[in-house]
Formats: structure tokens, sequence, C-alpha cells
């Protein structure tokens, strides 16, 4: 707003003192102040509101007013309920600077001002960034994008003063602001996109607002477009894009906005979702690819047929870098209680998600990963063109355990109440002989995933060589009634005596049965050990100098 219009509002009880020249000059906020030096306070453009609390005597005039100049504010209002008029010196300073001066009535108080000039300008603000907005629409949605969801977030800050950030499902920064200092941790991220899914599956209305250390947070689901329009017209369940669907986080409390500055913010979200749209298109040909791979596998196709697709679909994830030396399979299962959402859809986009690392940089990350879905289930084709033995014969590629370590907590805050997340991994093959035989190892994987407890889960290729695979598959009842057999007489008799039998058992095991090893590990004298060791197979009735008896003690151990 202009000084000008402080004039044109009687209720604000102004009269100009001096600055006739300057009334055109631009109000950008309002600071009430009686320091000595409130510079530090200031960023440029306020109305400064003052009850003259800061002046002893006619000297201290100049340099409070050099001070607000060098600070760049708008204009200076000074009250005259202290002194009953505003003194001579204090407007002489003010015109040899050249800086407005205005009298407050004393029957008006600063917090009518303040309110009238923050209204003002928030509304001014809010209306010049819907035209900017709106102008950007435009250009995303007739052509290219003009910049993206970051552009608009950095219009954001610049117009209305909120930083505000796009988050995927799983908590990965798709967009912020260039100039938001820190940056949301990834703690933090993954708490906020577990909040809007766990505040979208139960049905509260948005935004969701989240208070967390000492801030509150708003969060907008990004619905529009495409995406929106076939939800809506097919009265899907909210379950088909929850798990799909990014975030816009807003800091700041937007309990008591405006209806006004609500649409606004909702008329961003439907323009970044204009950006989510297309880049959702723009995985098409990578889909395709992965399509017409899996069936060729699924088939039975030969080799050579196999191979030819996979040299045109390497070119197109690995622009610049020829053919992937490396393939990996990733298989991906999301499962509702009551089966009633279709899920193959959600779990290829889910999936495309979940391979993107979350540290990152450069181009998107995803354009390298081609998901289809047959059914219920999602089959990710990645290109490993980085694949090697290091020095230690480890191989490096997707791990298992490392591809839900970010996602977790918002994912299983998604899928409460009634969902499942599900993953396998196969190791990495060297051509398209082995393609099948990843396919089937990552769905075999994914399987073993699916036997333990948990809203989220995922196996890897490495426990699949291992007895770990065979304990999943062992019935509850079964399982309860081996270790009770074996277990439970240690356990009663730990109780009563504080004997430590369990932890001795577990020790002598880890040390492959090595008295010296294990007294060691223990800090035990090795005749306290045989004592203990003694017991247990006295309670048991088993010989631990026997591998039968081992194998099962360290099974029991395992399953319980």
């Amino acid at each position: 707003m202009r000084l000008r219009a402080l004039l044109d509002t009687d209720a604000l009880g102004l009269k100009l003192l001096g600055g006739e020249d300057e009334l055109d000059r631009s109000v950008r906020g309002v600071m009430t102040t009686d320091l000595r030096d409130p510079s530090r306070y200031l960023s440029g453009g306020e109305l400064v509101l003052t009850g003259l609390a800061w002046r002893r005597d006619a000297d201290d005039s100049e340099p409070f007013v050099r001070l607000l100049v060098q600070a760049g504010v708008a204009a200076l209002a000074a009250g005259e309920a202290e002194l009953g008029s505003v003194p001579e010196d204090l407007a002489a300073a003010c015109a040899r600077h050249r800086l407005p001066l205005f009298a407050v009535n004393e029957s008006v108080a600063f917090a009518t001002i303040t309110e009238h000039v923050v209204r003002q300008v928030s509304g001014e603000r809010a209306g010049d960034l819907a035209a900017v907005v709106d102008r950007h629409r435009r250009m995303m949605t007739s052509g290219p994008a003009g910049g993206g969801p970051d552009v608009v977030l950095d219009l954001l800050g610049s117009d209305l003063d909120l930083r505000a950030w796009v988050l995927s499902p799983t908590g990965r920064p798709v967009a912020g602001p260039k100039d938001a200092a820190p940056a949301l941790s990834a703690e933090l991220c993954a708490k906020l996109a577990a909040d809007h899914l766990a505040a979208t599956r139960t049905g509260r209305r948005a935004p969701h607002r989240v208070p967390l250390g000492g801030t509150t947070y708003s969060l907008f689901p990004v619905r529009g477009g495409a995406r929106a329009a076939q939800a809506a017209g097919a009265a899907r369940d909210a379950r088909e894009t929850v798990l799909s669907d990014w975030l816009l986080v807003v800091e700041a409390d937007a309990g008591d906005w405006a209806e006004e500055r609500l649409d606004l913010l909702y008329g961003v979200t439907q323009l970044i979702a204009v950006e989510r749209d297309r880049r959702d298109a723009a995985r098409t040909v990578r889909r395709r690819l992965a399509q017409e791979v899996l069936e060729l596998v699924q088939t039975g196709a030969a080799p050579a047929e196999i191979a030819a697709r996979l040299r045109v679909a390497a070119p197109v994830l690995l622009p610049g870098l020829g053919a992937a030396p490396h393939w990996q399979v990733v298989v991906a299962r999301v499962e509702w209680e009551d089966d009633s959402a279709e899920t193959g859809p959600v779990a290829q986009t889910l999936l495309e998600e979940i391979l993107v690392d979350p540290l990152a940089t450069g181009p998107e990350q995803s354009d390298r990963i081609a998901v289809a879905h047959t059914g219920d289930e999602a089959v990710a084709l990645v290109p490993l063109p980085a694949v090697s033995s290091e020095h230690d014969g480890s191989e490096t590629g997707i791990l298992a355990d490392a591809l839900l370590e970010s996602v977790r907590l918002p994912l299983s805050a998604g899928l409460d109440g009634d969902g499942r997340v599900t993953l396998g991994v196969s190791a990495a093959v060297h051509s398209a002989e082995g393609l099948r035989g990843a396919l089937e190892e990552a769905r075999h994987a994914r399987r073993v995933a699916a036997a333990r407890p948990g809203r989220v889960c995922a196996a890897g290729h490495q426990e699949l060589a291992s007895h770990v695979l065979l304990l999943p598959f062992v019935p509850d009842d079964v399982r309860r009634a081996f270790t009770a057999r074996l277990l439970d007489p240690l356990r009663d008799y730990d109780r009563r005596h504080r004997a430590e039998l369990i932890p001795t058992l577990e020790a002598f095991l880890d040390s492959d049965g090595s008295w010296t090893r294990c007294a060691g590990r223990l800090h035990l004298h090795v005749n306290t050990l045989r004592y203990r060791v003694g017991r247990i197979e006295q309670l048991t009735g088993r010989d631990l100098s026997r591998l039968e008896d081992k194998l099962d003690f360290f099974l029991a151990l395992r399953m319980s």
C-alpha cells in the first residue's frame, strides 16, 4: 500500500507533519518501537510507530531518524499521548532526511494502525501473487513448464513471506525455495509426510496443521490435473492415491487464515499438480519398456530377444552412458485387508518413488528406473552402470534394508490400520539370460518379506541362501511350541536364580562353541562357563557338544 492511503482513512487518526513529496512510497509492513536503536529489527519498507519513550532531550532525535533512514523505513508515526505534541526537533530531523512524519492522535491505539496496515498489505500481496500464479498456471498448461514448482515456491516466499516445500509421500524433497536456510532435515521431512498420510487416511480435512519443534506447519495435499480428475470421475477409494500424492508444506499455521489466502494456496497446489502430471507423462516410455521386457521374461522368450529390448531400454534409462552392464529387479506389492482397492498402479507409482535415492542430486533419478505392473504387483527394472566388485568382494547396488530406511516411517503411517507394502530385491545380473532368475528371486524375496510382521517390509537376495529364509514360514503354533520346549526351562531358572543362562547360551553359540572365546566375551573364568553350560544341558536334556542340539538351540533363539 502507499503512504498516501493512510491519510485517506479517518479512523487511523493520522496527521501529516512533513514529507508531502514522499507519499507515494510503498509500505510493506509496520513496527512499533521505543528502542533508541531499532535498526536490527527493521528490514525496510516499514511504517514505524513510536511513543517517543526513547527521547530524553532534543539531541536524541537526529541519531534516531538517521538510523531509520539507513534501515530504509517508509515513514515514521509518532504518538501524541506521551508529550502532547510531536517535538519540533523530531520534525526537523525528519525533514533533513526526507523521512515522512505523521502524528498519531492520542485517542487512536497503535494496534488499530498496525491491524489496518497488515490487512491491507497482506491483501495486496495475495492479489498480486494470485495474478502471478494464474499467469504461471496458463504458461504451464499451454506448453513446457515455466520453471516448475520451485518458481511458485519462490513467489510464495517473496510475495507472502511464506516458506514452503513440496514433498513426496515418502518425505523426499521435490522442490523448495532457493533461499530457505536451514533446509528441512530428512527426519523432519519423514515426520511431516507421515502426519500427512495419517491425516489423509483418517479423512481429516486439509490443510493438516502439525506442530513440530516449536514450529507449526500446514500441509496441503497436491491434487488436480489428470490424476485428480481420473480419481474423482471413477469415485476412487482414497487408498489408491494416498501413497503417491505429493504434499505442499507451508511453514505457517493456516488455522486462522482467511478464505482468500486458503484459496490461493489451493491454487498453488493445482499448479504443482500440473508439474506432477507432466513428470508422470514423461515416465510413459520407461513404463512401456519395462512392460515389454517383463512380458518377454514371463513368457520364456529367447534371451536374444530380451537382450534386444534391453539394448533399446539402456539408452533411454542411461542417456549418454551406453548399455548397462548390470540389471537388478525389484518387486513390490501393496495390499489392503479387504482387497477392495486396485493396487497394481499404486504399487507402480510408489515403487518409482521408493527407488529414487533421497540423497541424489542432478537430474530426476526416477528417469533411470523402469517400472511395470502386472495384476497387484509392480516390477522395476533398474540399470546399474556402476556395479562392481569392491576390494572386500561386496557388490554395490540396491540393498533391501537400505531401500526402506528413509521411507518406513511415512509409509507405515499411510498404511496404518489395514495396509501393507512388501518388497523383494534380486541380485544384480549381467545378461538377459539372468533376468528370469532375477525376477523369480525378487518375487521369492518379497514373499519372505510378506511373512514378516510390520506394515512395511523388505527382503533381499542375500537372505535366500540362509536358514533365515525358512523361519518365517514355520507356523506360529509350531514356533511357540519349539521355543518353549527348549528355552522356557532356562528362562524360569534365570528368573529364580539370576543365572544368565540364556545370555550364556547365546554367547556360546556366537563363539562357535569355543570355551576360551566365550569365556573372554562374558568375562568369566572357563570353569564358571563350563558350570553354566552343564546346567543348560541338565535343564534341557540336550548336549551342546552335538551339532544337532546346537542347531536346535540356535533356531529356537532366532524364532524367539
